[in-house]
C-alpha cells in the first residue's frame, strides 16, 4: 500500500474502498492479512493530514450504503472524533503523556536492561515473532492495522514489560497516521487507563486466528504473559469544559495556515478565497527523537502539495512558515492582518504552532476553523465511546448526513 499525500489520491482511494465499507467490512475488519490488505480501509493517513474529512467519508459512505448496513465503517469513523473530543476535554492527559515520555526516555539513557528491552523491542528483535514483523512493518511502511497496534501494545506492556509512553512514542514517531489522540488514548486503553482498570490482553490464538491469512500467518506469539495488571497513575484526569470557537467566516483579505492536520483547504469548505497560503509542516514535533522517514515525508509533502494546489486554486501567493521564517514577519510582508487557522487539536502539532500564534500582536485577528462534525460530535466525549456511539444519528443529521 503507497500512501500518495495528495488530496486526490485520498479520494481515489476512498472510492475504491467505498463498495467494500458495508457488510465485507464488518466481517473482516479485524483481519490482519498483511500490507496488502484490502479489508480496512487504510484512510487514515489522509485523514490525520486533513487532505480528506470525516464528514467527506461519511457522506461519501452513505451515498454508497444505507446507515444500517455501514454502521460498523461509520462507527469506526466517529471513533476518530469520539478521542478527539475526549482529548480536548482532558488536556491534561496529553501533557501527562509527554512529561511521562521524556521521564521514560531518560531513564533509557541510565539504565542499561530497559534500553537493551527497549532496542529489542524496537527494531524487531524480542524473539516474539508477531511483535517482532510488526516492528519491522511499522519502521518500513508507516502503517500497522489496529488489530495489530492493540496486540503489539498489549505485548509491550504486559510481557516485555517496558513503559507504555515509550511505546506510544514508536508508534506515534513512525506511524503516517501519528494522531496525538487516538495514539495516546488507544496505548491508554489498552494500558487499563482510559477506562480504569479495563485491560486488553493479547493472546496467542487470538492472533492466530486474526492473521490466518497473512503472508507470513498465522503469526506466532508464544510466552505471552496471561495475566494484565494495569498500570498507576497519580494524576486525575478530570473533564474540562469545552471551549470551542465560535463560527467563524473569514473575510478577504485573509491569509489560510495550512498544517499537519490540515493539509488542503477544500475540506474547509471557505466562503471566499484567501490571499496568501502558508505553509507550516512539523513532523518533528511529535517527539524529542527522530520521527520515521515515511511519517516525516508523509507530513512535509502533504502540506507543500496542499499549500500549491490552493495557491492555484485561489491564484494568491504561497509561504512557509519555519523555524527561521517568523509567522508574524509573513504577515506583514503582504500587508495581511487576519489569519485563519484550522483547528489546532490538543496534541503535538498545537503545541509546536499555538506558541507563536499567541505572541501575535492585537493588530492581527486570529480566526480559528472547527468543522461542524467536530463541533457537534465532541460534546459528547464525555466518558465512554458510547456516549458519542449513541448520539451518532442525531449528530450526523446536525451536520446535515442521513442517519
Amino acid at each position: 500500500m503507497q500512501w500518495t499525500p495528495t488530496r486526490s489520491a485520498a479520494l481515489q482511494h476512498l472510492s475504491d474502498f467505498l463498495p467494500d465499507a458495508g457488510r465485507r467490512y464488518a466481517d473482516t475488519r479485524n483481519h490482519d492479512n498483511g500490507p496488502g490488505r484490502t479489508n480496512v480501509s487504510q484512510l487514515s493517513p489522509w485523514l490525520h493530514a486533513g487532505l480528506l474529512s470525516e464528514h467527506e467519508v461519511l457522506a461519501a459512505t452513505l451515498d454508497a450504503h444505507s446507515a444500517r448496513s455501514a454502521e460498523k465503517f461509520i462507527s469506526e469513523v466517529f471513533w476518530r472524533v469520539y478521542f478527539k473530543g475526549y482529548l480536548e476535554q482532558r488536556p491534561s492527559v496529553w501533557s501527562s503523556y509527554t512529561e511521562g515520555r521524556d521521564a521514560a526516555l531518560a531513564a533509557i539513557d541510565t539504565n542499561a536492561g530497559l534500553r537493551t528491552a527497549y532496542e529489542e523491542a524496537t527494531e524487531g528483535r524480542t524473539g516474539i515473532a508477531a511483535v517482532d514483523y510488526w516492528a519491522r512493518e511499522l519502521v518500513e511502511t508507516g502503517y500497522l492495522h489496529n488489530h495489530a497496534r492493540m496486540w503489539f501494545a498489549s505485548i509491550w506492556i504486559f510481557t516485555l514489560r517496558i513503559d507504555w509512553h515509550l511505546g506510544a512514542d514508536f508508534f506515534l514517531r513512525h506511524l503516517i497516521d501519528g494522531d496525538a489522540a487516538s495514539n495516546t488514548l488507544s496505548w491508554r486503553w489498552v494500558a487499563g487507563l482510559h477506562t480504569k482498570g479495563k485491560t486488553y490482553l493479547a493472546g496467542p490464538g487470538n492472533i492466530a486466528r486474526y492473521t490466518a491469512d497473512h503472508p507470513e500467518g498465522p503469526l506466532e506469539a508464544e510466552g505471552l504473559a496471561d495475566e494484565a495488571e494495569a498500570p498507576t497513575e497519580a494524576q486525575e484526569h478530570g473533564r474540562q469544559p469545552l471551549d470551542l470557537p465560535d463560527p467563524a467566516t473569514p473575510e478577504a483579505p485573509y491569509a489560510l495556515l495550512l498544517h499537519d492536520e490540515a493539509a488542503s483547504p477544500v475540506p474547509l469548505d471557505l466562503p471566499t478565497p484567501p490571499a496568501l497560503v502558508i505553509a507550516a509542516a512539523r513532523p518533528d514535533a511529535r517527539s524529542p527523537l527522530p520521527c520515521g522517514d515515511h511519517s516525516r515525508q508523509f507530513a512535509q509533502q502533504a502540506v507543500a502539495n496542499g499549500a500549491s494546489e490552493a495557491g492555484k486554486t485561489f491564484g494568491c501567493d504561497v509561504a512557509e512558515w519555519t523555524h527561521d521564517t517568523p509567522l508574524q514577519s509573513l504577515l506583514t510582508e503582504h500587508g495581511i492582518t487576519t489569519l485563519a487557522c484550522p483547528y489546532l487539536p490538543t496534541g503535538w502539532t498545537r503545541d509546536a504552532l499555538q506558541g507563536e500564534l499567541d505572541a501575535l500582536p492585537d493588530s492581527i485577528t486570529l480566526l480559528p476553523l472547527l468543522g461542524d462534525l467536530d463541533r457537534a460530535a465532541w460534546p459528547h466525549a464525555k466518558a465512554g465511546f458510547f456516549g458519542v456511539k449513541k448520539q451518532i444519528a442525531a449528530v450526523m443529521g446536525e451536520v446535515g448526513l442521513p442517519g
